[in-house]
């Protein structure tokens, strides 16, 4: 699976019927961005430190090559998920050098982006208080400037993601001491290793690529303008064009940040229809991380699968619509997560 272009994810869903929380605990789910995909033994330390930290779940992880990209799912009570994000920015330190760094994909540093999102009862308001605690704190352990985004921006030009990237690792390196480009926490200099960092709170948001039976960076670059929203497309959608060298073809990379306005299905649909006017069709979509149980079922019903039937028929009904790369009923959150769960209770008691 490949990555999402993460362009500016400011909005989006909750996922329904998300993990309860009734006991006073606030959990949260985390996908930290990496700029490591090309070095398996980092993406793997980056993990183990996730795995080692008590009361957080490993759900996903996800790596691109030609982005040298990774992207883990964490999640846990919220001050467990911030021991395992710091355990992994100290790791991250000390295994990428951003002035070596290279990618398609935008990124600002090290760990490029850390997005808190709440989960069960935990209401979006803990989410951006959890945010801004962890970007203060990593700002003063570490010395990385932090910048604050989507929910927990504190200034209305850093809500969306990609002005807090603009110009990219060197562009921030060269102007962040300027007025307008400091950071919301941390020296006005970007860390000589770690660069910078993204630090937000946002509802769930569903990362996903469709990759076309073309190599024509043009064409994926045209259609995603047509999809996105900000082109005048479907509403909560972004999107941008890649070509992806080692498939052979281009690919069409979005954010969906609210699959109940606009749901996977009908984003397909839209972009099965413009890429025909040029006579090109579909090859597969790939989902980076994970999507809400409920996503799916929406796919599953529009392409016909009963109501009644068991979950994972309506996954695979699902998953053949679009026709999503390597299916696995384990992509909804909430499967993994109770996976995951049982899991850790096992240990538990068998130790």
């Amino acid at each position: 699976m490949r990555l999402t272009a993460g362009y500016g994810d400011t909005n989006g869903a909750r996922p329904p019927g998300g993990p309860a929380c009734h006991d006073g605990r606030v959990l949260v789910e985390s996908v930290p961005n990496y700029s490591e995909g090309r070095r398996p033994e980092v993406v793997d330390a980056l993990a183990d430190a996730v795995t080692a930290t008590p009361g957080v779940h490993l759900l996903d992880r996800t790596s691109d090559a030609s982005h040298n990209r990774s992207v883990l799912t964490l999640a846990g009570e919220a001050d467990a998920v911030t021991r395992a994000l710091e355990a992994t920015v100290e790791m991250a330190i000390r295994e990428i050098d951003m002035e070596r760094h290279a990618g398609e994909h935008p990124r600002i540093g090290a760990v490029d982006v850390v997005p808190f999102v709440p989960l069960g009862e935990t209401t979006m308001d803990q989410a951006i208080a959890q945010a801004r605690t962890f970007g203060r704190g990593v700002a003063e352990r570490f010395g990385i400037p932090v910048f604050l985004y989507a929910r927990a921006a504190m200034r209305p030009d850093r809500v969306r993601l990609a002005d807090v990237r603009r110009g990219g690792y060197e562009g921030l390196r060269d102007e962040i001491a300027t007025s307008g480009r400091e950071p919301d926490y941390g020296p006005a200099r970007t860390h000589p290793r770690a660069g910078a960092m993204a630090v937000g709170a946002r509802p769930f948001l569903i990362a996903w690529n469709i990759n076309l039976e073309s190599a024509d960076l043009d064409l994926a670059k045209r259609i995603a303008r047509r999809v996105r929203e900000s082109g005048g497309g479907l509403p909560a959608v972004q999107a941008n064009g890649f070509m992806i060298e080692e498939l052979g073809c281009a690919q069409v990379s979005m954010n969906l940040l609210d699959f109940a306005t606009t749901p996977v299905w009908r984003v397909w649909e839209e972009v099965r229809a413009v890429a025909a006017e040029d006579g090109v069709g579909l090859r597969e979509s790939e989902l980076i991380g994970l999507a809400p149980l409920a996503a799916f079922m929406d796919v599953a019903t529009h392409a016909g699968a009963p109501a009644d039937a068991p979950v994972e028929d309506r996954f695979a009904a699902a998953a053949g619509a679009i026709r999503l790369r390597d299916p696995d009923p384990m992509m909804a959150l909430e499967l993994r997560l109770a996976a995951a769960r049982a899991a850790g209770e096992a240990r538990t008691a068998g130790s």
